[in-house]
């Protein structure tokens, strides 16, 4: 069932559908070394980042599901973004049929349980709306800090693979 982007609101933020407007803290986001090391070999540039934008409301459209925008509710700023994609990754085996967790904030949110309190929000929806057993996220060793949430948002690690030429550790959660 296709779903319209939806704006979800916890206690201190609200996840609401990227627009064009949110280019230049996306942007600003994902250039962001010291946010992208455990993702990204260097900062995304700018057409790189416009087209993560295109991608996110692509899912949206073709999928039913993707990512939201994280936004504190008491200032209005932007802190970071949480969704579910499906980016056809070749790991072995592959991970079809299950959406792709993510989350990435930006360093003004780290160490403050915003990506926990987001991802925990964007999870119960995705039990609710989307038609899939469970989701999967992909992370690398190095980042402690990714695998100590996805572990208490309730991901197990099921395997290491590769990905681009690095090891990940691929976890799963049912729903």
């Amino acid at each position: 069932m296709m779903e319209k982007p939806v704006v979800i609101e916890t206690d201190r933020l609200i996840l609401r559908p990227h627009g064009i407007a949110d280019f230049q803290d996306v942007h600003a986001l994902w250039s962001d070394p010291g946010v992208v090391q455990h993702i990204f070999d260097r900062p995304q540039t700018e057409a790189e980042v416009w087209f993560r934008l295109l991608r996110y409301a692509g899912h949206w459209s073709l999928l039913g599901y993707g990512y939201w925008a994280v936004i504190e509710r008491a200032s209005g700023r932007f802190m970071g973004e949480v969704g579910f994609a499906d980016y056809k990754r070749e790991i072995e085996p592959p991970m079809t049929g299950l959406p792709e967790a993510g989350w990435v904030m930006a360093r003004a949110a780290h160490g403050q349980g915003i990506a926990k309190e987001a991802m925990k929000a964007a999870l119960d929806w995705c039990d609710e709306h989307v038609d899939a057993p469970g989701t999967w996220a992909m992370i690398t060793p190095e980042n402690a800090a990714s695998v100590r949430l996805a572990e208490k948002l309730g991901f197990g690690q099921t395997r290491t693979g590769m990905f681009n030429g690095k090891a990940r550790l691929i976890f799963e959660r049912g729903r």
